[in-house]
This record gives C-alpha cells, sequence and structure tokens, in this order.
C-alpha cells in the first residue's frame, strides 16, 4: 500500500486544533524563531517540553549551537506575533522580535511579556527524524499570566480564544 501524499496529509493534520506557541532562540543579529503547534509536555519530573522543528527552519541550526530557548504560548492578544513568527510578509531573523515586549530569563533566552506561559529552556536533546527534529527542551524557569486566552490554529487560521 502506497504511503499518502504530503499534501494530503498536511491537509488532514488541519483538522487538529494546535495550541501555538513561539519559539525563541539566538542573540542580537543572531536572533530567529518560529510558531509551533506540536508543543506538549515530556515529563514534569524533571520539568520537560517537547517540540517538532524543520529542519529546514533558520530556527534549527541556533538551537543546537545556543543550546537554549525560550517557549512562549500565545494568547488570544497575540496574533500579530504569531504572524511575524510565521513569517508573514517576508519577515525573518531578529524582526520578528519587533512590536512586542520581551524579558530576558536564566538561561539569557527570551520570554514573550504577556505569554500565558513562558518556559525558559536548555536544549536537553534533539532528535532527527525525516524532515523534523524533536527538540526536547529542560525547563529552567516559568513565567505565567492569568486571563491572557489563548491563540489556536485550526483549519488554516488563527483564533482567538478569550477567557
Amino acid at each position: 500500500m502506497a504511503a499518502p501524499e504530503p499534501k494530503a496529509f498536511r491537509d488532514a493534520m488541519r483538522a487538529f486544533v494546535g495550541n501555538c506557541s513561539v519559539i525563541t532562540v539566538g542573540d542580537g543579529d543572531r536572533s530567529s524563531g518560529l510558531v509551533v503547534t506540536s508543543a506538549i509536555s515530556l515529563s514534569a519530573e524533571p520539568p520537560l517540553l517537547l517540540a517538532c522543528v524543520n529542519r529546514s527552519s533558520s530556527s534549527h541550526p541556533l538551537l543546537a549551537e545556543f543550546g537554549r530557548f525560550g517557549w512562549s504560548s500565545l494568547g488570544a492578544a497575540h496574533q500579530a506575533v504569531a504572524e511575524r513568527f510565521s513569517g508573514f510578509g517576508g519577515v525573518a531573523g531578529a524582526a520578528r522580535y519587533e512590536g512586542a515586549e520581551w524579558e530576558t530569563a536564566v538561561t539569557g533566552a527570551r520570554l514573550l511579556k504577556g505569554a500565558p506561559a513562558a518556559f525558559d529552556c536548555e536544549v536537553e536533546e534533539m532528535i532527527d527524524r525525516a524532515t523534523h527534529s524533536i527538540l526536547i527542551g529542560r525547563v529552567r524557569a516559568i513565567r505565567t499570566t492569568p486571563g491572557a486566552g489563548a491563540l489556536i490554529y485550526w483549519n488554516g487560521a488563527y483564533r482567538a480564544l478569550e477567557d
């Protein structure tokens, strides 16, 4: 039996509701980041997070190089942040951080101020599989903002969920 075509697979995956998070990595002009909808907790003891990152992403080599990253879930008011970190309008690299407020966490990674939940992480492991790497992050610090709602991705579009 032949495997499904990649487009058919991607279209079917749009039926899943994804929580939107931004992974931030790098420093200064060597900063980048991306939106992920594959964010899950892996373990509470020790606290570990897991995401899948395309190896062709500009952020991928920076994750290996810097060994630390910020992981900020996006709130209902953060669609513009999601669009910038998705590369809408050709926005790339350090320019993705413009228009939002950031704080530097314990490891030096940047976290989005006002994020429902934000995690300062060290790269625990990156496991290559097909086109992606499974990124496992060890949580070093946590910030939360109650009442921020959530931004989700469903059926090819961002959607805000208010508290």
